[in-house]
């Protein structure tokens, strides 16, 4: 976690596809790309920016986002979600995303993750179905 710093980048790009359109995921009734599939390619390309920089055991979960999305994507379209590392609070990191489509920036926002350890998260999250 040493190398982890303030103004680190990330980024995911995936394309809208019939798979992840507001009818697939039930968020709308248009088919255009999702506001939850632009949310988590959102959360991956934070993830992305911090993951090499952690432990071996360690890993990030995304606890809070703010965001709005500006303008639909069409079918077809390649979405780019960037983000950018604005501060560490101990293990609270906070991002800002914003994704574009071929033409246009299609969303903004606040992201912010936590740095957990893997196994113990898990332990926690089995031990409620025991």
């Amino acid at each position: 976690m040493a190398d982890l710093q303030v103004g680190l980048k990330g980024e995911s790009s995936i394309t809208a596809s019939e798979s992840n359109t507001a009818v697939a995921y039930g968020s709308g009734g248009v088919p255009v790309f999702a506001t939850p599939a632009m949310v988590a390619l959102m959360e991956n390309a934070a993830m992305n920016s911090v993951e090499p920089y952690l432990a071996p055991k360690q890993t990030t979960v995304g606890t809070r986002i703010e965001i709005t999305h500006k303008a639909a994507t069409p079918i077809g379209m390649k979405v780019v979600a960037k983000s950018e590392l604005l501060s560490i609070e101990g293990k609270k990191l906070v991002f800002k995303v914003e994704a574009f489509d071929d033409k246009e920036l299609i969303g903004t926002g606040i992201h912010e993750r936590f740095i957990i350890l893997k196994e113990k998260f898990l332990q926690r999250v089995l031990a409620k179905i025991n």
